[in-house]
């Protein structure tokens, strides 16, 4: 058993500790969440590149294996986000968080059933803004973080939006230890939120041979691309990657088109409700067509690297601490010793305070 660190994230939601496994797209299923959640930690569920019945069977799958709090990530912009949310409120899922931009009245609806809203942001305006809407926290993500991110480092991205909003904050981008979350804390942060860390452990379903392909990997090799899916997305330099990169437009518009035919396949979904959901894409996010289109590549260019473990066809999704990470523990033992080194650090620094009172009296 660790030691504890109580914050506003804690008494919020109801974890022992204040650090939040984040919901990436095909890894964290049920065995990542529920492991997390037993650990003392916030496990939240990828319900993006899930069905509306995938998620249901996730929900309770992770509901038999913990009856500790956790969450499920939702698209605001999804055909059947209202929905999933009631699934959500029904199942007594403790929080929501969201994918890229909420909305105003799924936070309302969520909040008057009892649910914790803590959506994922990147700018301090936008923190602004779903606080005035009423999120009871939110998650802010530095440039150094994996899948979708932005160009500011977490070192200046936190305490700006600590310094705009009233609600607690939630610091992500390049945390892995227990030096980080003492660092977080010191900023004036709840917590702090982990996904690269967290898809490397033992309960992670991510295949062993790409699990060693990141520990493999160096602080350089990550890239920020945006020919995967027409948006900022850090992931592992490999071959695909480059040849993304130097791939002409129309090349990336016509695989990008097939991987949305072969997403419609796997899912069921309608080729109306694709085009309703682009429609709403394109009208919340002020997305171009060929952006739209393009998004279609990040779920099967993901599933077919972090599912199907073909590292050759498929994109991984890193944080730059990928090149930081040396091992493979359980969920338990990461999250003791992140809390365990985060306390000690903290008694250390209160040390060094002690120490100048003594010597001033």
């Amino acid at each position: 058993m660790s030691a504890a660190l109580r914050t506003a994230l804690t008494d919020l939601v109801g974890v022992e500790h204040p650090i939040v496994q984040t919901g990436m797209g095909w890894v964290a299923g049920p065995s990542l969440v529920s492991a997390t959640a037993e650990a003392g930690g916030l496990g939240i569920l990828a319900s993006a590149t899930m069905t509306f019945a995938e998620l249901e069977a996730a929900i309770a799958k992770t509901k038999a294996h913990t009856s500790k709090p956790f969450g499920v990530n939702i698209r605001a912009d999804a055909v059947d986000a209202v929905e999933r949310i009631d699934l959500l409120i029904r199942e007594k899922v403790a929080v929501a968080s969201f994918a890229l931009a909420p909305r105003q009245d799924l936070i309302a609806k969520l909040k008057d059933a009892g649910v914790v809203v803590i959506p994922s942001i990147g700018a301090a305006k936008h923190a602004v803004k779903v606080a005035a809407w009423g999120a009871d926290a939110v998650i802010v993500q530095g440039g150094e973080g994996g899948g979708h991110t932005g160009p500011v480092a977490t070192t200046l991205l936190l305490p700006s939006v600590l310094d705009a909003v009233d609600i607690p904050v939630v610091a992500a981008g390049g945390f892995f230890d227990g030096r980080g979350l003492a660092a977080a804390l010191s900023y004036g942060a709840a917590g702090i939120a982990m996904g690269t860390r967290f898809l490397l452990t033992r309960e992670s379903t991510v295949p062993d041979a790409v699990k060693q392909e990141y520990l493999r990997r160096h602080l350089q090799d990550t890239v920020v691309s945006a020919k995967v899916d027409g948006i900022p997305h850090r992931v592992l330099n490999t071959e695909l990657v480059q040849r993304l990169e130097q791939s002409g437009r129309w090349r990336g518009l016509t695989a990008a088109a097939a991987n949305a035919a072969r997403f419609k396949s796997m899912t069921g979904m309608k080729w109306s409700s694709m085009i309703r959901d682009g429609l709403t894409m394109r009208k919340t996010k002020d997305l171009s067509w060929s952006q739209i289109i393009m998004a279609a590549n990040t779920p099967m260019l993901l599933r077919a690297g972090l599912v199907e473990g073909n590292t050759r066809a498929g994109v991984l999704a890193a944080g730059q601490v990928t090149g930081i990470i040396d091992d493979l523990p359980t969920c338990q033992e990461l999250v003791d010793r992140i809390v365990t080194d985060a306390v000690a650090r903290i008694d250390a620094l209160a040390a060094l305070r002690a120490g100048t009172d003594r010597a001033r009296s």
